[in-house]
């Protein structure tokens, strides 16, 4: 058998084709655009008027834009800024437990009048894609926000607004991790979130509906974030009345210490939120992270340490920890639960029913008792909170075991209900326990309202009659 030898002009012209094939595609690719981005935080969560905004910045765009508003019942607009250089920075391992540590990028000075607020800062970049292929008009866009903190507590409104800016440091799985494992790479759960990466907000969800229908209602509202009780608790003593609205699920010691003394001392709250008060964090680094070890708290250092457990990061209900969150709100998330939400009660009505019709609460209602409101809106939603009773007479009463207050009324009802995944950790836990929703007032120097649910701010949006004056009905009273 004999075998063919390829001609030296063959082999060259076999090997031209070849780099012509393969590096053109190398070419080829190294012309094709990079993904455009845009993302960045603040380096605190709130700033008093007269100090200085920082922002940290990352962007695949050599530049980008600023644009910053203020959102309530008219969308503000603050500060804007064309053609700032950009440049990408890595993102560490550890970013969400430990920050990014980007340089800062843009400094926006507050004048010392800036009203208070929730602001937000909106990046954009834009290009026209690639060099020889793909040439589009491409944009990208990323935000966070920041906080202002009024120039004078108190001078403008008797009414303080403290953001759950904690629990969207909570929910943000941005570098991979959260206090939560549903969207955690690899379906892991952190025990430490901190804020110095781009944020998640959930703002818009409760908060806002409730903000645009008070000032379009002509309250005045000063604002602060979750840590401005634990880091500023000064300003508390211009108010007569602190409000905390939606999802407020994240609190620390001394923001319960601060808020539970306004409290014995006259001042009033009115909670118009659910889950509140759930966990306990403990905030680290002067506010720029938070810890919860929540159902894992046998890892928390604390509980290893056996030296007492009043600062464990788990259920603020946790028998370890002996502080519900009853003593506070007046009702908690153990005798709460999901309505309409995980599902539990999928078919719920989403509607409180009224009990003691009488009550201050309820004037210019019209409300007959076992009437129910709010259904249209669904204001009793996804989470509850609700405390122990017992029934006498067709109405409730609480027993007191799990730590509401001996002067709680209660004044509405909904059912709720834990799924199984979220309590069954808990050694304490009564397998089957169906809950509520529960609105109540209490008295203990100052009154505290709450409504036990986290949608309360959907009768708002939706222009509920009986939401709206029950909600006036607790400014009024409790602001002056």
């Amino acid at each position: 058998m004999h075998f063919l030898r390829p001609s030296t002009s063959g082999w060259v012209c076999f090997r031209l084709v070849a780099v012509l094939l393969f590096g053109g595609l190398t070419a080829l690719a190294s012309d094709e655009p990079r993904p455009l981005f845009v993302e960045g935080y603040a380096t605190q969560v709130s700033y008093a008027p007269g100090e200085t905004v920082s922002l940290h910045v990352s962007t695949s765009a050599p530049e980008f834009a600023v644009e910053i508003v203020r959102l309530g019942a008219q969308r503000s607009a603050f500060w804007s800024k064309e053609s700032i250089p950009g440049r990408e920075y890595p993102v560490p391992e550890d970013a969400s437990s430990a920050g990014c540590n980007w340089p800062v990028a843009v400094t926006v000075p507050l004048p010392a009048d800036r009203q208070s607020g929730y602001y937000q800062v909106n990046f954009r970049v834009r290009d026209r894609g690639g060099k020889f292929v793909q040439r589009n008009s491409r944009s990208a866009e990323g935000s966070c926000f920041f906080i202002v903190r009024p120039a004078e507590p108190g001078r403008h409104t008797k009414i303080l607004l403290q953001l759950a800016s904690n629990t969207y440091n909570a929910y943000n799985n941005w570098g991979g991790f959260s206090l939560y494992g549903f969207h955690g790479r690899g379906g892991n759960q952190g025990h430490r979130v901190s804020f110095e990466r781009p944020p998640a907000s959930q703002f818009g969800t409760w908060e806002q509906p409730f903000v645009e229908w008070a000032e379009r209602n002509g309250y005045v509202l000063d604002f602060a974030a979750n840590s401005d009780l634990e880091y500023h608790p000064e300003m508390l003593k211009a108010y007569r009345l602190v409000l905390s609205v939606g999802h407020d699920e994240y609190w620390s010691a001394p923001m319960r210490d601060h808020l539970e003394k306004f409290i014995a001392d006259g001042g009033n709250v009115a909670f118009f939120s659910g889950n509140t008060c759930c966990w306990q964090v403990r905030s680290e680094d002067g506010g720029r992270a938070l810890t919860s070890w929540k159902q894992n708290y046998h890892s928390d250092p604390v509980y290893q340490a056996r030296k007492g457990y009043g600062q464990l990061a788990t259920l603020w209900s946790h028998y370890l920890i002996g502080r519900p969150e009853n003593q506070l709100t007046g009702v908690g998330f153990l005798w709460g639960g999901y309505h309409l939400s995980h599902g539990q009660y999928m078919d719920g009505s989403g509607a409180f029913k009224v009990h003691r019709p009488e009550h201050w609460l309820f004037a210019g209602t019209d409300l007959k008792a076992g009437a129910e409101f709010g259904g249209k809106d669904t204001i009793v939603g996804y989470e509850c909170d609700g405390c122990e009773m017992t029934w006498k007479d067709g109405l409730p009463y609480p027993t007191g075991a799990d730590g509401t207050p001996a002067t709680f009324q209660i004044l509405g009802t909904a059912p709720a209900k834990w799924h199984p995944d979220d309590c069954e950790w808990y050694d304490r836990w009564e397998n089957g326990r169906e809950g509520h929703a529960v609105l109540g007032v209490y008295t203990h120097g100052g009154t505290v309202f709450t409504c036990g649910s986290t949608d309360w701010a959907h009768g708002l949006r939706g222009a509920d009659r009986a939401v709206e004056r029950i909600t006036k009905n607790v400014l009024d009273r409790l602001s002056k």
